[in-house]
C-alpha cells in the first residue's frame, strides 16, 4: 500500500475531528471545557469510553498477547465488572454528591492540603506515563509504514500529532473529546471486524468453522490454575476489579467525560452499558489475536519477535489492500485517543488541584482561560517529550508495562481513597506524601525478590492491591482520634 493512500487516509479522517471540533467548541467556557456544562448524553459518552479505554494499547498489545497468555486476559476483564459495579455505585454518588471538577477535590475535603496535592501528582504521573506508552505503540507503526517514505524523523512525527490534537482540544476540551471519541471507537471496531471476516475469508472458513478453530486451539485457555503463577486466575480477576477502580474511577481523565453527564443517573447507565460493551469488545479482540495466530500457521507466516508487531504485519502485508487500509484507519483512530482525554483532564488537574485557578480570588473568565491554555500547551510538550524517550527503551509489550507502571503509581490513589471512603479517621496530612512515596518503593522490592521471599511466589497485576494496601496502613499509622468526614 502506497504512502501517499494511507496519509490521504489520516489527512481525511483528522479534517473530519476538525469538524466535529468547529460545531462543538463554538462559545466554549472553561466549564464546558473541564465538565462540558454538565450536558453531555450519556449514551454517547458510554460508547466513546470503549476507544478511549482501548486506544492503541488494546488494539495492538492484546492481539499479540494471545499467544503466550492465551485467552487469560478475560478473567482481568471479568474483574473489571466488579469495579465499574463499584464505581457505579459508591465513587460517582460521591462525586456528583461533593459537585466536583476534579475527583482529587475530595482528598482535600477529607485530609487536607498535601493529601490532595499528593493524590494529583500521581494521577498527572500515572496519566503522563500512560499516555505516552498508548500513543508510542500506535504512532511508532505509522511511522514505519507511512512517515519513514518520506524520510519524517519520529519526533517530528509525534510533534504533527501532538499539535493536531492540542489545536482540536485546546477550546473545547471535555465537550469536543465526547463526540470525537464517538468517532473514533467506531473506526477502531470497525477495523477489528473487517480483519476478522477477511482473515475467515482467506482460511476458506465460515464464522462457526473459525469459532470451532480457536475453541480447540490451546490459544482459548482462560483459566491458570498454578496459584504461585501470575496468571493465577483468581488473582487476575481480582487485580482486574481494582485495575477497574484505579484506572478509571479514580482517573480524572475517565471520571472526567462521567462528571460530563446531566446527572448521576445518566452517569450510573453509562457505566453500566459500558461494563457490558466492554465486556464483549475486549473478547472480540481476544478472538481476533486467536485468528491472527492461527492464520499465520495457517500461511506460514513468521510471528514477529514483538508480538504487538503482529496484527499491523498481518493486515497490512497479508491481508490485501483493503484490510490493510481499514487497519491503519482504525490505528489512526487508537492514535488520538491515545492524547486527546490524557491531555485535557492533564490540564484541568493541574489547573484546579496544583494552581488552584477556580480558588484564586481576582481572576476573571479571561485570565483563567489563558492560563488554562499556558498549561495545555505545555503538557503537550511534556507528552511530546516523553513519547520520543519512551521509543528509546521500548522492549517488550507495552500492555504489560502500562498495568506494571500502574501498579506503582495508582496504588497510593487507592490506598488514599479507601481509607477516605471507609474509615472515619483524619489524617497527620503533612505525613500523607511520605506515605505515598515509600509504599511503591516497599512495593517495588517485594516484586523484585518476590521468588526468594515468599517461596517461589511471583506477583501480577494484584501489585496495586497490595501498594493500595501498604498506602492504607502508612494513613492508618498516622490517623488523628478526632474523625474529619466531608461536609
Amino acid at each position: 500500500m502506497k504512502p501517499s493512500v494511507i496519509l490521504t487516509c489520516f489527512l481525511v479522517y483528522t479534517a473530519l475531528l476538525f469538524i466535529i471540533t468547529w460545531i462543538t467548541a463554538r462559545r466554549a467556557t472553561n466549564r464546558a471545557f473541564f465538565i462540558g456544562n454538565k450536558s453531555s448524553p450519556w449514551m454517547v459518552v458510554a460508547y466513546g469510553m470503549i476507544g478511549a479505554s482501548m486506544s492503541g494499547v488494546t488494539f495492538m498489545s492484546v492481539p499479540g498477547w494471545v499467544g503466550t497468555t492465551h485467552f487469560s486476559y478475560m478473567m482481568v476483564v471479568f474483574g473489571y465488572v466488579f469495579g465499574y459495579i463499584a464505581i457505579a455505585t459508591v465513587l460517582l454518588p460521591l462525586y456528583y454528591k461533593l459537585n466536583l471538577t476534579s475527583i482529587y477535590s475530595y482528598l482535600e475535603t477529607r485530609f487536607g492540603f498535601w493529601s490532595y496535592k499528593t493524590g494529583s501528582f500521581y494521577f498527572i504521573l500515572s496519566r503522563i506515563i500512560g499516555a505516552s506508552f498508548r500513543m508510542f505503540l500506535v504512532v511508532n507503526v505509522l511511522q514505519i509504514f507511512v512517515f519513514d517514505a518520506y524520510h519524517i524523523p519520529f519526533a517530528v512525527t509525534v510533534f504533527i500529532f501532538i499539535v493536531l490534537i492540542l489545536l482540536y482540544t485546546f477550546k473545547g476540551g471535555i465537550k469536543t473529546i465526547i463526540w470525537t471519541d464517538l468517532i473514533q471507537t467506531t473506526f477502531m471496531l470497525l477495523a477489528l471486524l473487517v480483519s476478522v471476516y477477511i482473515i475467515i475469508d482467506q482460511m476458506g472458513l465460515d464464522l462457526g468453522g473459525m469459532v470451532r478453530k480457536v475453541f480447540s486451539s490451546p490459544y482459548s485457555e482462560f483459566a491458570y490454575t498454578d496459584w504461585n503463577g501470575k496468571r493465577f486466575f483468581l488473582k487476575e480477576i481480582l487485580s482486574g476489579a481494582f485495575i477497574a477502580i484505579v484506572m478509571t474511577g479514580l482517573d480524572q481523565e475517565m471520571m472526567q467525560k462521567n462528571l460530563s453527564c446531566r446527572s448521576l443517573k445518566d452517569a450510573q447507565k453509562n457505566m453500566y452499558t459500558y461494563t457490558g460493551v466492554m465486556v464483549v469488545v475486549n473478547f472480540l479482540i481476544l478472538f481476533l489475536g486467536a485468528t491472527l495466530f492461527l492464520f499465520a500457521e495457517f500461511k506460514g507466516i513468521g510471528i514477529p519477535e514483538r508480538t504487538d508487531d503482529l496484527f499491523p504485519v498481518i493486515a497490512i502485508n497479508h491481508l490485501g489492500p483493503v484490510a490493510g487500509l481499514v487497519f491503519l484507519i482504525g490505528l489512526i483512530s487508537a492514535a488520538y485517543p491515545s492524547a486527546d482525554g490524557a491531555l485535557t483532564s492533564l490540564t484541568t488537574s493541574f489547573s484546579i488541584d496544583i494552581l488552584g485557578i477556580n480558588k484564586r480570588e481576582g481572576l476573571d473568565e479571561k485570565q483563567k482561560q489563558k492560563i488554562r491554555h499556558i498549561v495545555h500547551i505545555c503538557f503537550a510538550v511534556v507528552l511530546l517529550t516523553v513519547i520520543v524517550l519512551f521509543r528509546m527503551i521500548n522492549d517488550r509489550a507495552v500492555i504489560d508495562k502500562l498495568f506494571t507502571v500502574a501498579g506503582y503509581t495508582y496504588g497510593p490513589l487507592l490506598g488514599l481513597f479507601a481509607f477516605g471512603l471507609f474509615t472515619r479517621y483524619s489524617v497527620r496530612d503533612r505525613g500523607v506524601p511520605i506515605v505515598a512515596l515509600l509504599s511503591p518503593v516497599i512495593c517495588y522490592f517485594l516484586s523484585e525478590y518476590s521468588v526468594q521471599l515468599f517461596n517461589g511466589y511471583k506477583f501480577g497485576f494484584e501489585l496495586l492491591i497490595l501498594n493500595g494496601f501498604i498506602t492504607f496502613v502508612g494513613l492508618f499509622i498516622l490517623r488523628r482520634k478526632i474523625p474529619r468526614l466531608p461536609q
